[in-house]
């Protein structure tokens, strides 16, 4: 690629006078640590150094080396992403921002936190519960992800039906162009029209357009009581069918969640428990919802239930206790693990997303089409919203190598159906480059050239995570 320069010795050193002791690295091992994330090793590239800045000031110098000296810049969080977004595809800086992980500030007053991009999801929320506040736009994996990768790719997870995704909670950010030169957007504030929302555009970049160093974000009032349901049904139709009527009840559903037979089965052996009915039940519905007073939560759960019931499912069962709670949610939470105890290269980066009503049939076709390329699935699903995790295993016999691209081809089919059903290929893990070439077979030529007139606008030298979304590599 020889529009894009190299890390001479000369640079390292400039780098590093930037970031002092520690802030850069060119070391083998420690480089292969950042070439690749959770899409798998079959994916990576090895960058030609890692640099971990500490402040916005570091990051704008970094950045003006870079576009100096057209080297391409790939943002990187915690790597937990599953579409090869932080993969430094065109090698260069992989710009780690692991080390800016304070949480700045909790200003109970206009309800907001003020973050660094590397604090860990979970620490956000810990914090924010310590001050009676709830950060409702966080992902499954809170355990491990980053805020500012939570950024990058709009992530969602098990309660957007109530608080909405990443892009909702997002009041403010402090973003590094390519060039250096450093914006501020929103505040401290919850709606605006003033110019066109570079904000809104931000959110689910990928970081193909600008390094986030700050973030404004919402926060929630603390629940109220909450309970959990846990619906077992003899089939998927019937499940389905419930779904809409739970979401359209009336009472305060925070959570609405399934899982199919095989998924249950391989993660309740991986987890060494048992679900309620599970020699009988071909999928559950894991539903939380919420109250002010004992009264609203019984009846929410009554309610709920004898909806359930009326569906086809010939239990429900109700959560009396942390445990109880902890014990379903465990199952729906290690869905990933479960699947990957069975195999180790289960693949889990597709997640389709359709309208609700659309739920029923993008199911028949995932069994349809997964019978066809002989290969044997789980799923898992924020079905709440339509936004489905199909988890299938390695065929017997195939290569990893194979795999991984036959997965991806799998996928591929899949969000041609999903498409075709009104929805798009991915609600919550983003394109990457390993979602790329169906990403630009769906998008129109018009679509594709707005999109490109604003990548271009932002990072006129595409030195910004290059080889994401729409914009290849032209090695490819």
């Amino acid at each position: 690629m020889p529009r894009y320069g190299k890390i001479t010795k000369e640079i390292y050193g400039e780098l590093l006078a930037v970031t002092g002791p520690g802030g850069v690295t060119a070391d083998e091992e420690a480089l292969d640590n950042y070439a690749w994330d959770q899409a798998g090793r079959v994916w990576g590239h090895m960058p030609e150094a890692v640099v971990k800045p500490a402040d916005t000031e570091q990051v704008s110098k970094i950045m003006k080396i870079a576009s100096r000296e057209r080297i391409p810049v790939t943002p990187r969080g915690a790597g937990s992403g599953l579409n090869g977004g932080a993969v430094p595809r065109a090698g260069g800086i992989v710009l780690s921002l692991e080390r800016m992980n304070r949480i700045l500030e909790i200003d109970p007053v206009n309800r907001v936190a003020v973050v660094e991009p590397g604090v860990v999801t979970n620490d956000l929320c810990r914090a924010a519960a310590e001050r009676g506040f709830l950060y409702a736009g966080y992902p499954m994996s809170t355990e491990t992800s980053f805020i500012g990768g939570n950024f990058a790719t709009n992530a969602g997870g098990g309660k957007v039906i109530r608080y909405g995704s990443t892009r909702r909670h997002i009041l403010g950010a402090e973003v590094v162009l390519p060039s250096g030169e450093v914006l501020e957007l929103g505040g401290r504030y919850r709606k605006d029209t003033w110019g066109y929302s570079l904000l809104s555009l931000l959110v689910g970049s990928e970081g193909t357009l600008a390094v986030a160093t700050k973030l404004i974000v919402n926060l929630e009032p603390k629940p109220g009581r909450t309970v959990n349901l846990l619906a077992c049904y003899p089939t998927v139709e019937q499940l389905v069918e419930s779904v809409a009527k739970v979401i359209g009840s009336g009472r305060r559903i925070i959570s609405c969640e399934f899982m199919d037979r095989k998924l249950v089965k391989y993660t309740t052996e991986y987890l060494g428990c048992t679900l309620p009915e599970q020699e009988r039940s071909e999928a559950y519905l894991l539903i939380q919802l919420e109250g002010d007073t004992d009264e609203q939560l019984e009846d929410g759960y009554e309610t709920v239930g004898k909806i359930c019931l009326a569906g086809g499912a010939f239990e429900v069962f109700v959560a009396e206790s942390r445990t109880d709670s902890a014990a379903m949610w465990n199952v729906r939470q290690n869905g990933l693990e479960g699947m990957r105890a069975k195999d180790p290269y289960a693949c889990s980066s597709g997640d389709l997303m359709v309208p609700l009503s659309a739920v029923p049939e993008m199911l028949r076709r995932i069994k349809k089409i997964a019978e066809e390329w002989n290969v044997e699935i789980g799923i898992i699903a924020h079905i709440g919203d339509g936004n489905i995790h199909p988890i299938p295993l390695k065929p017997d016999g195939m290569s990893p190598e194979e795999w991984a691209r036959y997965a991806e081809d799998f996928f591929a089919a899949l969000i041609r159906e999903a498409i075709a059903l009104g929805g798009v290929g991915s609600g919550e893990h983003g394109v990457g480059h390993v979602k790329q070439k169906i990403l630009l077979e769906n998008k129109t030529p018009a679509e594709l050239e707005v999109l490109r007139g604003v990548k271009k606008a932002f990072d006129p030298l595409g030195i910004m995570n290059p080889g994401k979304m729409f914009s290849p590599l032209e090695e490819d």
